[in-house]
């Protein structure tokens, strides 16, 4: 099968909600989504941009994604945060995933960043093997910590 993996254009933020809602689905939290179509544009492609996104696309059709952006590491300097990849599941195990990883990972290697990051839920087993193939390590002890709009705005 042939795809093609490019950087996301503004015209790909239909196609990339939609994979975000499909990705919510699979993860249980069908309704956790809040971003918007507004927020994905300003976010990525207006005066604010901070974040980047590859894409795979078959047949002129997104068809996967990868969003990350620069963090900063005390301890390592600048790093990639992986927020999502993701790939519409008639697509999965075509390889699309693969590509979109390896673009991430290339684009860190030539900007010489020291560390890829990213979260995994414990029970996507499929998500873990594939990451472990690439010698990733899984930790354990380090737990994801959050503060929601709620509590946010409860700060007095």
């Amino acid at each position: 099968m042939d795809f093609k993996i490019r950087f996301a254009t503004s015209e790909d933020l239909e196609d990339m909600l939609e994979l975000i809602q499909e990705l919510a689905v699979y993860e249980n939290e069908p309704d956790a989504v809040q971003v918007t179509l507004e927020d994905l544009y300003r976010y990525g492609f207006g005066e604010e941009a901070i974040y980047k996104c590859f894409v795979a696309e078959v047949d002129s059709k997104v068809m996967g994604m990868a969003l990350f952006y620069s963090r900063f590491s005390t301890w390592k300097g600048e790093t990639v945060h992986l927020e999502d990849l993701i790939v519409t599941k008639p697509m999965r195990g075509k390889s699309l995933g693969k590509a979109l990883f390896e673009s991430v990972i290339m684009y860190a290697k030539t900007r010489k960043i020291k560390r890829v990051e990213w979260v995994v839920l414990d029970w996507n087993t499929n998500a873990i093997d594939f990451y472990e193939k690439y010698g990733a390590t899984v930790f354990k002890e380090w737990r994801t910590v959050q503060l929601g709009e709620d509590q946010i705005n409860n700060l007095n």
